[in-house]
């Protein structure tokens, strides 16, 4: 395990650098921090960012840095951007600075893994999108070892494998979810196919505050909702949905739900006061109604539909409705209405296996696999026209980016990760 500032001799490559003004970077000028999986509120809705608005809107690349391979996401937190990849048999994590691409720390650690021959498409490096709060970074690396980092130094603070724990230490393709904060503790579904356990560890010290052991991890990442007035971890573990106390990691709620090879990976969406839609690999999309009775809780299902069905694109809620990319037709974008699951609209197919799908206010955007971008503008009826289209990486785009500000995102493809800057007139409504 080792860490290092940034060197001539780091394995890097920055191109068409920072011609950008100083002032457009000054400290005074930083977004909010886009500090975990989906965004600031978890929840794939992006405060600020103006749409772009056609051909003469298209992107300029500031700077592009090789990191490595993997499919997480990169973090922005005031002016630095974590990313975290794989590098040989090593998972790095990477301090950068925002306005030119330069590293300013990196932590590594040798992980030898070897990918379940049905996934070797996707590569070693990690699946999981970090997790900055409080001025320190959590990863969860491919085989399942949690780490904190000193955001500001890259200096270890403490890390877990979970090996003398569990037989396995993640599930069948690797590990995936994205720790969650709360309250002071870092939630993380750790260990292997039904050997598993849904834990809180201290922010500060690593020491677990609970742990829920009844099933083994998914592939989904945990979100908070409050349901009926009391806050609820809600997650899909490897055969199921639930809903737990995040305090004491006391189930509240539980249901089945299996897909082919236990590939639940999508994230629950909280559509209401009550209600959360779930989705995942040939099963209906469906919502369930969550509600107390005789002091204890219930989750009904209230609808499901089979004409939206997703593999592994988490959907976005925008105005009583859900955008997203089903798996049918070999990448479909859809919208349905959350209250009831009637579908309102679907697309042309072939938009690719995979896709994000963000909610920019008027606009829908969708990165796909392909590495488009794609505009989409909200029609009344809920249809979405594609209205511009960029490509912003040279390889596939698994990974999820990072918005920054009114006209900027961070994009990670295969092996590198770039900053994208929208002409200035975009940033204009």
């Amino acid at each position: 395990m080792t860490n290092s500032t940034a060197s001539a001799g780091d394995r890097r490559k920055i191109a068409a650098l920072g011609l950008v003004a100083a002032a457009t970077f000054a400290p005074a000028a930083y977004p909010a921090d886009w500090d975990q999986w989906r965004g600031p509120s978890r929840d794939g809705r992006v405060a600020g960012f103006a749409a772009p608005t056609g051909a003469a809107s298209k992107p300029a690349k500031r700077w592009d840095v090789a990191v490595g391979e993997g499919h997480s996401s990169p973090l922005v937190a005031g002016d630095a951007v974590f990313v975290f990849a794989r590098e040989g048999d090593d998972e790095v994590a990477r301090r950068l600075s925002l306005a030119t691409g330069k590293q300013v720390w990196q932590d590594r650690y040798p992980v030898p893994y070897e990918m379940n021959p049905a996934a070797r498409g996707h590569g070693k490096g990690p699946r999981s999108t970090p997790l900055y709060a409080a001025g320190r970074l959590y990863t969860l690396g491919v085989t399942g070892v949690l780490s904190c980092l000193d955001a500001n130094t890259g200096k270890m603070v403490w890390r877990k494998d979970f090996r003398q724990e569990h037989k396995q230490t993640t599930p069948d393709f690797g590990a995936a979810m994205s720790p969650l904060f709360e309250n002071g503790l870092v939630i993380a579904h750790v260990g292997g196919n039904g050997d598993g356990e849904l834990s809180a560890f201290d922010a500060k010290t690593g020491a677990v505050r609970w742990r829920w052991t009844e099933d083994g991890p998914a592939y989904s990442s945990p979100v908070i909702a409050m349901i009926g007035g009391v806050r609820q971890v809600v997650t899909q573990t490897q055969t199921r949905c639930v809903g737990l106390d995040p305090a004491s990691g006391k189930l509240l709620w539980s249901l089945p739900f299996k897909t082919p090879y236990d590939q639940n990976s999508v994230t629950p969406v909280v559509a209401g006061f009550d209600t959360v839609v779930f989705a995942g690999l040939q099963q209906p999309t469906f919502a369930v109604k969550v509600a107390k009775s005789g002091g204890s809780w219930f989750a009904t299902k209230v609808w499901e539909t089979r004409d939206a069905q997703m593999y592994m694109s988490t959907p976005v809620l925008s105005g009583g409705r859900l955008y997203g990319l089903s798996a049918r037709r070999q990448g479909q974008m859809f919208s349905l209405e959350a209250a009831t699951g009637k579908v309102l609209w679907t697309g042309e197919g072939r938009q690719g296996e995979n896709a994000s799908v963000w909610d920019v206010g008027p606009a829908v955007l969708a990165l796909t696999t392909g590495a488009d971008l794609i505009v989409f503008r909200k029609g009344a009826d809920g249809s979405l026209t594609e209205f511009a289209r960029y490509p912003v990486a040279d390889g596939a785009v698994w990974a999820s980016p990072a918005f920054v500000g009114r006209n900027r995102l961070l994009v990670k493809d295969a092996d590198s990760v770039a900053l994208w800057e929208f002409p200035a007139a975009t940033a204009k409504r």
